[in-house]
């Protein structure tokens, strides 16, 4: 057994008093770590270095690429705490960090420490750096663990989705029972934000893409002499297919971000704990307003679509074509009828649902910095607009089903 003493932090040749110091011990079953003193932000520069040098001998050389390994394979590491006088949150990251470099090494680390409050620190510290900060060490993994990973990311994503959409399903039904905790007015709010504001860019969006489809079937039609047939194409394509599924895309990058930025946001600010700490739920508070609002404004964004992008094929036909409104309206009626409208809209509710349950979860899942706050919203916009257009071949392949 031995027993070395590091050079005390902040220590002067005069000083009686040694502040802070980090002492190590070599048994059978390893090394412990005895931090002593302070360990606290105004000694954090002194005590980075006394860290440095006990990774150095312990087998862990710090570079600036992050953490070489040595050594230290398979050894046990005790950090006892116990004896220190104060920790704060910057000497709970020093030590925690050492921590991770040697469970990153392949040892194992324990804490031994019986204040709660102290454990409570290192935990929240190890929770952050291990959320937000990048492994130090990278080991290159075979193409088969690539999956494998990949795919518990996915299980991980779909246990999340649908422990979200249990919880505003039971938050729904207590709100049948007791209407007055429906928030009406941040149903409205949300309408407003996410319906009325995004009519303008839906209808400019979705007539230039009529016309864009309109011109470009009505010049591959001409070589066949059947020109009018474009206006079948696009009354099919734009009330069963195209107005739904564009709209749907512009939602989940327009409203399903900002509602991932804005739960994210609180919760980096911790308004979200502060909600439960008063007595609210965040899901009646947060989630269910913003769900309700989506599942009500995609099948009327739907529709607008839809009418623009008729007026722009009519309007390109009436140029490019010289087909008159008055042919384009009869021809229409002749091609469509309520079943290619419903068909679109009778889709719409469930893929809003799926949007605002993905903004609310990655929301929900941001932790306490701005990067984990871009991850996120980043990842909502991208599972929001795949599940759109998963939802969309299955209710292609349904409707095929059963010939509607």
């Amino acid at each position: 057994m031995h027993w070395w003493n590091r050079q005390p932090a902040n220590a002067r040749p005069s000083s009686k008093i040694m502040p802070s110091s980090l002492e190590q011990l070599l048994d059978s079953n390893g090394r412990i770590l005895a931090p002593r003193g302070h360990w606290v932000i105004d000694e954090a520069r002194a005590l980075d270095m006394v860290v440095r040098d006990a990774m150095q001998e312990a087998g862990l050389a710090a570079d600036s690429a992050g953490v070489k390994i040595t050594g230290s394979q398979g050894q046990h590491l005790t950090i006892d705490v116990c004896e220190t006088d104060a920790v704060d949150t910057a000497g709970a990251f020093l030590l925690v960090r050492m921590e991770l470099a040697w469970l990153a090494a392949g040892g194992t680390a324990e804490w031994k420490c019986q204040d709660r409050a102290r454990l409570s620190l290192i935990n929240r510290v190890r929770a952050a750096l291990t959320d937000d900060e990048p492994e130090m060490i990278r080991r290159e993994q075979s193409f088969i663990e690539e999956i494998g990973e990949t795919v518990i990311g996915i299980g991980k994503d779909a246990r999340a989705l649908l422990a979200m959409l249990g919880s505003v399903i039971v938050e729904l039904g207590q709100t049948v029972r007791a209407p007055g905790s429906f928030r009406t007015a941040a149903v409205i709010n949300q309408i407003e934000y996410a319906g009325m504001r995004a009519v303008p860019i839906v209808v400019l969006m979705s007539f230039l893409v009529g016309g864009i489809v309109a011109q470009q079937g009505a010049f591959q039609l001409r070589f066949f002499g059947a020109e009018i047939f474009t206006i079948d194409l696009v009354g099919i394509l734009a009330l069963r297919e195209l107005s739904l599924l564009l709209t749907a895309i512009m939602l989940a990058g327009r409203s399903g971000s900002a509602i991932t930025a804005e739960i994210g946001s609180m919760k980096m600010r911790e308004e979200i704990d502060a909600l439960r700490v008063i007595g609210m739920d965040p899901i009646n508070v947060l989630v269910l307003p913003r769900v309700i609002a989506l599942v009500i404004v995609l099948p009327l964004l739907t529709f607008v679509a839809g009418m623009a992008t008729l007026m722009g094929a009519m309007i390109t036909l009436w140029v490019y074509s010289n087909i008159e409104p008055i042919v384009f309206v009869t021809k229409l009626h002749e091609a469509i009828d309520f079943s290619s409208l419903f068909s679109g809209l009778f889709k719409a509710p469930f893929m809003a649902l799926i949007i605002a349950l993905i903004a609310c979860t990655e929301g929900m899942a941001v932790k306490g910095s701005a990067e984990s706050l871009g991850r996120r919203t980043t990842a909502s916009v991208v599972k929001s607009i795949f599940m759109v257009i998963v939802v969309d071949g299955v209710f292609a392949i349904f409707y095929a089903a059963i010939d509607f």
